[in-house]
């Protein structure tokens, strides 16, 4: 039906009809016809408009706004939460924030300058200032009447907060609590005072960890003296988790993070953002090839070697990639800590003599399989070279499992981002050292046979 209204470039009829639908599908329908979206948030019903723009991705908010004209532009912002409204403010140059902000009421227009004071990533840039509080020394009915008259301008009621006369904040409460007990019950009798909060300071990381240990669909944030500030909405923590989690995907992959939709990247766009790590990649494995001319005297001699290299330096490489993956989550979820570094470094450290006496095991045996069935003839000397593999791959998969694991800790521990550690970067890491370990030991079992 809404392509049929679209054929005839029939706006208003689309419009009547997405007002009555979910906002996800409202949005569903932009991403799908960009192209009308800022005519449709036009005739939009004003609440359902700016719902449904929260939803969208920057790209597209940004186009919907420059065609839309000055009134739709301020009644749109200033529906938006504030917590939105500071999202996409963010995303936007400083020339034009300031621009926006003017199209703000004098109340909205508070809030969010207030709210971008904020460092960067921190929760007082999520929290949203609507919610309700009541005093300790009201009896439930009072409770429920003020929920009734003040509910309508809160965003969420599920969970009231009480406060003191200085409005700091002392307990909350599920509003279930106030629903079973008689209406003449105090407020006091129901509290237990085991509430948790968020500083306004914390960073999304820490609000997400604290989310995930306390089955909240909300969490007050007070500021260093305890006074309430707002809260914060496990939808908006939701949505943060699913951006963390992008980016860190993209960095463990060796790049820098896409701020937009991978399809709306611009193509020089895209091309800077994975050059650098390339690039830098690419320098790494230079000494991959400084570390062959040193050994070229050896593969001039005993050319058998080089066909195992790509094997042997492959297995630390995965191996490094494997650990490195497993701290990095493992520190996400705060399953480890920077004091636990040395437990780590032991575990690994078993783990990788483990699986490469099991990756030297599987070596050796394909040398022999091979030699002994005439698939192919490793010389006279082929026992050497088995051992030559085998104990090559103990060595190289121990390497690359310890400083998989250890590097994100150190990277945390200089204050960076463990997510920096990407995959690749270990991978290049351990090209390097594999080599030299692969030949060491091609020098201690073949000396005086081929070398």
């Amino acid at each position: 039906m809404i392509e049929n209204a679209i054929g005839k470039d029939d706006m208003q009829s689309i419009a009547e009809r997405l007002n009555n639908q979910n906002i996800s599908d409202v949005a569903e329908v932009f991403q799908t016809y960009p192209q009308y979206a800022a005519e449709i948030i036009k005739l939009l019903e004003i609440h359902q408009a700016a719902s449904t723009f929260k939803l969208l991705d920057v790209p597209l908010q940004r186009d919907i706004i420059k065609e839309l004209p000055y009134v739709r532009i301020a009644q749109l912002l200033n529906e938006l939460p504030v917590n939105d409204r500071v999202a996409f403010l963010e995303e936007l140059p400083k020339s034009l924030v300031k621009e926006m902000i003017k199209y703000l009421n004098p109340e909205e227009k508070l809030q969010t300058i207030r709210s971008l004071g904020y460092p960067e990533d921190s929760v007082g840039r999520l929290m949203i200032p609507d919610y309700i509080d009541i005093r300790d020394s009201w009896t439930v009915q009072e409770v429920l009447d003020h929920i009734r008259r003040e509910g309508k301008n809160s965003e969420m009621i599920e969970v009231i907060y009480i406060v003191n006369e200085r409005r700091q904040l002392i307990d909350d409460i599920r509003i279930r609590e106030f629903l079973l007990v008689d209406p003449s019950t105090k407020v006091i009798e129901l509290m237990d005072g085991r509430y948790v909060s968020l500083s306004v300071i914390d960073t999304e990381e820490e609000a997400i960890k604290i989310f995930n240990r306390n089955n909240r669909v909300a969490l007050p944030v007070v500021d260093d003296q305890n006074f309430l500030l707002g809260i914060v909405a496990i939808d908006d923590i939701l949505w943060v988790a699913n951006e963390n989690y992008s980016e860190d995907i993209q960095k463990m992959g060796g790049m820098e993070v896409l701020d937009q939709p991978y399809l709306d990247v611009p193509f020089l766009k895209l091309v800077k953002k994975r050059a650098g790590w390339l690039i830098l990649l690419f320098l790494g494995e230079m000494l991959t090839t400084t570390a062959m001319q040193y050994f070229s005297a050896a593969l001039e001699k005993v050319l058998i070697l080089a066909m195992f290299i790509p094997l042997v330096v492959s297995s630390g490489g995965n191996s490094g990639s494997q650990a490195a993956s497993l701290i990095i989550q493992a520190m996400a979820l705060r399953e480890v800590r920077l004091k636990d570094w040395w437990r780590v470094m032991r575990r690994e450290f078993s783990c990788g003599l483990a699986l490469g006496f099991v990756l030297g095991a599987v070596g050796f045996m394909r040398i022999i399989l091979w030699q002994k069935t005439g698939f192919y003839d490793y010389g006279s000397h082929w026992l050497l070279v088995a051992f030559t593999v085998a104990f090559s791959l103990v060595g190289i998969v121990l390497w690359g499992t310890f400083s998989g694991s250890m590097l994100p800790i150190v990277i945390k521990r200089l204050g960076g981002d463990p997510a920096s550690s990407s995959v690749p970067f270990v991978a290049t890491l351990v090209d390097v050292a594999g080599i030299v370990i692969y030949f060491s030991s091609a020098y201690i079992f073949l000396k005086g046979a081929l070398l």
